[in-house]
């Protein structure tokens, strides 16, 4: 087992939360439309700590730990780029002024870092405690491939959220932005702007995306430390990577279909790990370097061929696919 002390933990949390705070002042004192240029080295940025982190873990823990970090960082770069498409779709459907979407993107990452560090300690205790949670892990992750395989071109109804139709059902709100107020005064009355109902919004989606997520990265690693390492570097560099590629995102048309197929990979090796703990050891199990292989190979496939696909018909356009078939529309 991984070996960390009270120390590492300590300092690792601090790192993360100083970034995470730079990125709340910088939001908050100078609300901006962030361009092109600034993209490129928040997430240049972002990415070499999220290397260095890995470059010190191999030098201090050895390289199979190593391995497992950056397997896992991986993932959940790769899912978070799905992430992004909904965070895309939210940010269009509700009309979030640029300047403020930098504000909205920060709280999104805040909010995802909590639900995940709840849902990283629920399942490492789970894990800990009942050997059959791979299995049952396993079996959630295949179920989620194939229903993101089979919704893969659609996108997810953000207006019949259940999240968004309860806070329209229950909140007086204005039609209005106020500047980046969550609330603002309508005739002598205190409501909400539309800026309260993104953020429930975003919050739901980080909801949903935390039960995929976390059973993905347990299937690389299942040391609590690298998991939680693994999420936080990727997320923190998720406010960058969407004003970088959010012109680019509809060229990724076999994304969806690629990251079912790595979840449905990672369910396999769950099974396969719980199949040879609580059955029988002679039971083959995936390591990480073919896991890292794979996912890696799956990935480059996936970007050459949507590129490729867009180059020849540029009419196509990617979706981030939904868990769930869309609803009818009432003409139907």
């Amino acid at each position: 087992m991984l070996q960390i002390d009270g120390l590492t933990w300590t300092l690792t949390i601090g790192l993360i939360l100083g970034l995470l705070a730079l990125d709340l002042i910088l939001a908050a004192v100078r609300p901006h439309k962030v361009g092109f240029g600034e993209a490129v080295a928040w997430s240049i940025g972002y990415i070499l700590v999220a290397v260095a982190f890995g470059v010190w873990l191999t030098l201090a823990h050895g390289g199979d730990f190593g391995q497992q970090y950056f397997a896992g960082y991986i993932v959940e770069k790769s899912l978070s780029v799905d992430n992004l498409f909904v965070f895309v779709i939210i940010m269009s459907t509700f009309a979030v002024p640029e300047e403020h979407q930098h504000k909205v993107l920060t709280f999104g990452i805040v909010v995802a870092l909590i639900m995940r560090a709840i849902f990283i300690a629920l399942g490492a205790t789970l894990l800990s405690l009942f050997s059959f949670m791979f299995l049952l892990f396993g079996l959630l992750l295949i179920y989620t491939g194939i229903q993101l395989f089979r919704h893969r071109d659609e996108d997810p109804d953000v207006e019949n959220n259940v999240v968004v139709r309860t806070a329209r059902r229950l909140l007086p709100l204005s039609q209005d932005y106020d500047g980046g107020k969550l609330f603002t005064r309508l005739e002598g009355k205190r409501v909400g702007t539309p800026l309260v109902v993104v953020l429930l919004a975003i919050g739901g989606i980080d909801l949903l995306f935390a039960l995929d997520s976390i059973p993905a990265v347990f299937g690389v690693t299942d040391e609590p430390y690298l998991v939680f390492a693994a999420n936080a570097f990727a997320l923190l560099g998720l406010r960058a990577l969407y004003f970088l590629v959010k012109g680019l995102l509809d060229r990724l048309v076999y994304l969806s279909a690629g990251l079912a197929v790595i979840l449905g990979f990672i369910g396999i090796k769950l099974i396969l790990h719980w199949a040879h703990v609580d059955i029988n050891e002679n039971v083959p199990e995936i390591s990480t370097p073919v896991s890292l292989a794979v996912i890696i190979g799956i990935l480059v496939v996936v970007t050459v061929a949507s590129l490729l696909k867009t180059r020849n018909d540029p009419s196509a356009k990617a979706h981030p696919g939904s868990l769930r078939g869309s609803r009818p529309s009432e003409e139907d």
